[in-house]
């Protein structure tokens, strides 16, 4: 039998679809839960749950489970570092996570994938463990993207990129020509909830849809780990902003319940498209 893949998880569907996919594939998991974002759907699976300052904890348990490999996967907001109880391992740490914590979250998390590889754990993403997550490149699902949109989704991925470039977000809206939102550390939900608020005139409805979401990795992603992720609430919230549809980078964006999404997609009219991260030099 295969070593245990050890999975480091927070909330949401994707540690679930991975413990899933495993499992199916015959290999054991060992799930560490982490205090505070605890997916209650991972419950059937053997583990434990560990506090985000607890890193040696972490890979002693790790270790003894047998695991060799590590993923990390799931939503996991920035904790309040000062309320942090850290381990032994987690307390000489810190230093370096608090330095990393100012520069942006791929920084920070470069620091953390770096301790637990130092600790002999060979850390995967979570596309090597369910390859079939990756966006292919071209109409996912729905209709083809209109040719009106084809300048937004351009400009759209262009704006998200230079957000990723700063370590900033992973998303960006933009409405015949017009940015609407960028995505910061409120997540995409919450950034295409702000546009649903907006005037109308500046937006589409659900019987006249204009704009698009992109949705892409960071220029300076370590793609280990915090690969963006799409699923059906992602397009009920573009639905709820009266957008045309999704555009998102092939091969570095993971798509979720691809069936209902493609279901969801199709009764409202919606398109996601797949595109290659574009050319950094300039938009469209």
């Amino acid at each position: 039998m295969s070593a245990p893949l050890g999975i480091i998880a927070g909330l949401g569907d994707l540690p679930v679809s991975l413990a899933e996919a495993a499992r199916a594939d015959g290999r054991p998991v060992y799930i560490l839960r982490l205090d505070g974002f605890v997916e209650p759907r991972l419950a059937e699976y053997p583990g434990e749950t560990v506090g985000l300052g607890e890193p040696g904890r972490a890979v002693r348990l790790l270790k003894a489970a047998g695991c060799e490999e590590l993923v990390f996967a799931g939503i996991v907001r920035r904790p309040e570092f000062g309320k942090l109880r850290p381990d032994w391992s987690g307390a000489r740490l810190l230093p370096k996570v608090l330095k990393a914590a100012r520069k942006g979250d791929d920084a920070l998390l470069r620091v953390i994938l770096a301790y637990f590889e130092q600790q002999g754990l060979r850390i995967v993403g979570a596309h090597d463990i369910q390859k079939s997550l990756l966006a292919p490149q071209g109409v996912i699902a729905g209709p083809a993207p209109a040719d009106n949109a084809r300048a937004d989704m351009e400009a759209a991925m262009f704006i998200a990129g230079e957000m990723g470039r700063l370590d900033i977000g992973q998303g960006a809206v933009v409405c015949d020509g017009l940015v609407l939102a960028v995505e910061a550390q409120e997540g995409t939900d919450a950034m295409l909830a702000r546009c649903a608020r907006l005037d109308p005139a500046l937006r589409g409805t659900a019987r006249k849809r204009r704009g698009v979401l992109a949705k892409r990795s960071k220029p300076i992603q370590e793609r280990k780990v915090d690969l963006p992720t799409i699923g059906p609430a992602t397009l009920r919230g573009a639905d709820a902003a009266g957008l045309s549809g999704i555009v998102v980078e092939a091969g570095g964006v993971l798509v979720l319940d691809r069936e209902e999404l493609v279901m969801e997609a199709e009764a409202r009219g919606m398109f996601l498209f797949g595109m290659p991260a574009p050319d950094e030099s300039e938009p469209g």
